[in-house]
């Protein structure tokens, strides 16, 4: 989701820069994804607020039509992990301990004892 800039080799070292723009949501946890995909010798990244932008997808959209539900699948657009705003909404709201729509057991049976 993330934007690259510019990228640029320091001459002389092994260094190679890289500036993109990132998003908030999916900047945290970052240096220690960095980290791990390099093996370790990718350095701490220096990030920046650059500026807000609008995502253009509704977070609380809903399947209407028939067509829609069958793309989307039965639970509608709004569960949908393809609907971007609605994931970053529940991220938050479950790294703050809040509530979210997410169904915690889908299709269960009660127990039987034998």
């Amino acid at each position: 989701r993330g934007q690259v800039v510019s990228e640029d080799i320091v001459e002389g070292t092994n260094l190679f820069l890289l500036q993109a723009f990132l998003p908030v949501a999916e900047s945290l946890g970052f240096a220690e994804e960095l980290l791990k995909k390099t093996s370790g010798s990718g350095t701490a990244p220096q990030l920046q607020f650059s500026h807000w932008a609008k995502l253009s997808v509704d977070p609380f959209w809903k399947a209407q039509t028939e067509e829609e539900r069958e793309e989307e699948g039965e639970e509608g657009g709004h569960l949908s992990m393809k609907n971007i705003a609605r994931r970053y909404i529940d991220l938050t709201r479950k790294r703050k301990g809040l509530p979210t729509a997410e169904k915690i057991v889908v299709a269960a049976e009660k127990q039987r004892n034998l």
